[in-house]
């Protein structure tokens, strides 16, 4: 049976994505953190893991995009999910003083809790905060998850559709520690670190742009272990073992302090 490692809670979004992407027949293993969801993979426990990087409304997932810079496993796919927020609780909209998720989905629903003036209580997981409800079983406070959570805990949902835009969709890849294989319409994801001189980053983009490479996404993020230095998360069309694509990448490595493949896998259809 096909394995796969999450993090949060069962009933989290990023278990609704692993099951869109592999099918119902699957084992899901639940993890604390985004690191012990790879470690998970890197120890055989799991065959596959999977992990939110960036959201329709709300950006990057920063925390998850940290993970996987310090991971040996590859990115070999990757699924979107529309994201339906609900308010799961045990009292009525009219009780509700506190709401509690992850900061992500409290993000994503800023305008309904602003709205309603209500406390928010960051969690480490959606489906996480719908646990925290059921066990404080108080009529004051309710959680913001998917459906999927109210049902699995078995707690009723208060108000479905409460995200600030209907159309919010999370993209997740999926990691294992076997490489993928060069496809006809492929993505790949790469992180690098540019060094402090004059026109670095120029001279990267300029390799791709002369090679005809479409960059799909270019984002920054500050790197954690030097202040004042930063990661640059890019994606762009093609495969990485492919001769065009690896030239290019031999190439800037002379204007990279760092740079790691983080893997190539079909491009998936947004729906």
């Amino acid at each position: 049976m096909t394995t796969v490692s999450f993090q949060g809670e069962h009933g989290a979004y990023s278990e609704s994505a692993a099951k869109k992407f592999f099918g119902d027949k699957i084992k899901t293993i639940p993890c604390n953190t985004f690191e012990d969801t790879l470690k998970t993979t890197q120890s055989n426990e799991s065959m596959y893991s999977i992990l939110p990087v960036e959201n329709s409304i709300e950006g990057t997932v920063g925390q998850s995009i940290d993970a996987i810079t310090n991971t040996d496993l590859h990115s070999i796919g990757e699924i979107y999910l529309k994201v339906e927020h609900c308010l799961i609780g045990v009292g009525t909209l009219e009780e509700l003083e506190t709401v509690y998720s992850h900061p992500q989905a409290l993000g994503q629903c800023s305008d309904f809790i602003q709205t309603r003036k209500l406390k928010t209580v960051p969690t480490y997981d959606t489906a996480g905060s719908v646990k925290i409800i059921k066990e404080m079983n108080e009529k004051h406070s309710a959680s913001i998850a998917s459906s999927d959570a109210g049902d699995l805990y078995d707690i009723p949902i208060i108000k479905q559709g409460i995200e600030n835009n209907s159309n919010n969709y999370t993209r997740f890849l999926i990691f294992s520690k076997t490489d993928s294989t060069e496809g006809e319409n492929d993505k790949t994801s790469i992180i690098f670190s540019v060094k402090h001189e004059p026109g670095a980053l120029y001279q990267i983009l300029k390799e791709f742009n002369d090679k005809g490479i479409n960059l799909t996404k270019i984002e920054s993020r500050p790197n954690k272990n030097t202040n004042w230095e930063y990661n640059f998360f890019v994606d762009f069309l093609g495969h990485h073992s492919n001769s065009k694509i690896e030239s290019v990448l031999n190439k800037i490595l002379e204007n990279t302090l760092f740079l790691k493949v983080i893997g190539s896998y079909p491009i998936a259809d947004l729906d």
